[in-house]
Formats: C-alpha cells, structure tokens, sequence
C-alpha cells in the first residue's frame, strides 16, 4: 500500500521557490525510505481535501499532511472514519494541532517519524456540518481568523497574528451567547477545544485531550477591555485556566446560539453560520501517525 504526501506549497507565507522545494524534499525523502508513493501539490483552497479522498481510493496506507492547520483539516477531514492514517509535516502559522501532537518542526524528520509510526486514534469535532481536529469557536478568535485570512500583505506568522491581536483587541465588541441554554454575557470569547492550543504555544485549554472522548468549552467574559488585554500572556503561559472570567468545562455536544449570525472558525479557516451552531464530538474517529 502507497504513501500520498499532499503539499501546500504558499502555507506559512512560503515563495514559490520554497514550496517547489518542499516537494521535491518529499520524493527525495520517500525514495531514500524506499516507500512506494507520490507527492501531490494544492492550488486552491479544498484541493487537500480532494487530493486525500483520490488517495484514500487508490488504497494508500497513509497521506501525509504538509502545510497548516487549514491543510491538516482539508487532509484530515477526507481520512475520517477509514482505517487511513494521517501524518503532517508543519509549515504553517499556528501548527496547533502538530504541536499538540509533538510533530518534529523539521520536513525530513516529520516525514520519516510518520512513514515509522505506528498509528493511534484521536476524536474529531464537528460544528454546523464541518469537521475541526484541534479548535473551533465563535467570538473574537473566530473575528481574528476572519481578519487573518483576508490581511492585504500576506504575510502569515506569530508576528502578524499578534499586530492583529493587538489591533482588533480594542475594535472587536464582546457578545451575549446562549450556551445550552445558559446566558453569556460580554463574551469575547466562546472556544471549542479538541486540542489544547490554538497554535505557536497559545494554549486556552490546558486541560484538553485529544483522545478522551469530550471536547473542553472556554468562555471568556471580560470585565473590563484592559484587563482582556492583560490577560494574553496567560494562554502562553499555560494559566488561561486561571485568567479572571474565564470558565471551561467537557462536554460531549454542545449548542451555541446568538441573537445575530455568528462567524466561526474550524481549526483556523473563518466560516459563516447562523443563529444556533450545534457542536458534537466524534470519538477515536481519526488515526495518526506520529511518533
């Protein structure tokens, strides 16, 4: 059985030179293995998602992820439910799922690491029909990823996501949310979290597994606009948990409902919902492979 390695060869802000480079990295790596496989590049968005589902049909073994979390979730989300392992090869602004898993950051070593690995299952999430791995949510994450996803100078990375942070941190107004029926107010934040970290370290839900079933829920609701402000350290130093108006807990579903339409995010990429966003868990629904 083959190995398929599907490339985004522009994520994390790569030139056209390097994501050639990124390719041609993966048959060498192949070919020095001594594994049967191809190397497929994307050029648009939802290409990952087709590339993995051709390789699913052709009966490969494994199809390996190299790119962001918004490849990762276009790769992952056709391997759902088959007995086809996912590896990834982190090249993205965030990595937060290849960081939760403790993918090495080096391409060769990713890749070899998950040719070896003997795989295991971890949950997914599903919000308003899409399939997330590490984090979905509405609020201010999910205006963050919107406002990432359409920045004019297309630069990616943590630097431009903290000028973003810090910018839109005074702009963006908090919300009021029903969480299963309870009342939210001055929401900044309503995070669903399969992973603990959204990515590059920033971890909003230290307790967080991926392989136990539940996803962690994190609200934020701000008492006062500096004291959000102060709180950003906190989720880079592994104590959002105890950030003042920060509540979590598990949940195996969940519904989210707001008087307007809500934008949210799936593992980074903004998404359009409306007024009631039904949120469940898919246990052990994916297989990995990492070391």
């Amino acid at each position: 059985m083959s190995v398929a390695i599907v490339v985004n060869p522009m994520s994390g802000g790569a030139t056209a030179r390097q994501g050639r480079r990124r390719a041609e990295l993966a048959s060498e790596v192949l070919s020095a293995a001594a594994e049967e496989g191809d190397v497929f590049v994307t050029d648009r968005r939802g290409h990952g998602r087709e590339l993995a589902a051709a390789a699913v049909r052709r009966g490969a073994r494994l199809v390996i992820a190299w790119g962001g979390d918004g490849t990762v979730n276009e790769v992952a989300s056709a391997l759902v439910g088959t007995s086809v392992a996912l590896g990834i090869v982190p090249s993205g602004s965030g990595n937060g799922l290849a960081r939760e898993l403790g993918v090495d950051r080096k391409p060769q070593r990713a890749i070899l690491d998950a040719l070896r690995a003997t795989s295991r299952t971890i949950d997914a999430g599903e919000i308003a029909g899409h399939l997330f791995f590490n984090i979905t949510g509405v609020g201010f994450d999910a205006h963050l990823a919107a406002c990432f996803d359409r920045d004019a100078t297309g630069r990616r990375g943590l630097s431009t996501y903290a000028k973003l942070t810090l910018r839109e941190m005074w702009r963006y107004p908090s919300a009021t949310y029903r969480i299963d029926g309870r009342e939210v107010r001055r929401a900044l934040l309503v995070t669903v979290a399969n992973s603990g970290q959204f990515g590059n370290g920033a971890r909003v839900a230290p307790g967080a597994r991926l392989d136990d079933g539940r996803l962690d829920v994190v609200v934020f609701e701000e008492r006062s606009r500096l004291g959000a402000v102060a709180t950003i350290p906190s989720l880079f130093l592994n104590r959002f948990d105890r950030a003042r108006g920060v509540s979590m807990w598990q949940t195996e579903g969940t519904v989210i409902e707001c008087d307007h339409p809500m934008t949210f995010h799936v593992d980074g990429e903004p998404q359009a919902g409306g007024t009631r966003l039904v949120v469940k868990v898919h246990p052990g629904a994916l297989r990995v492979a990492v070391k």
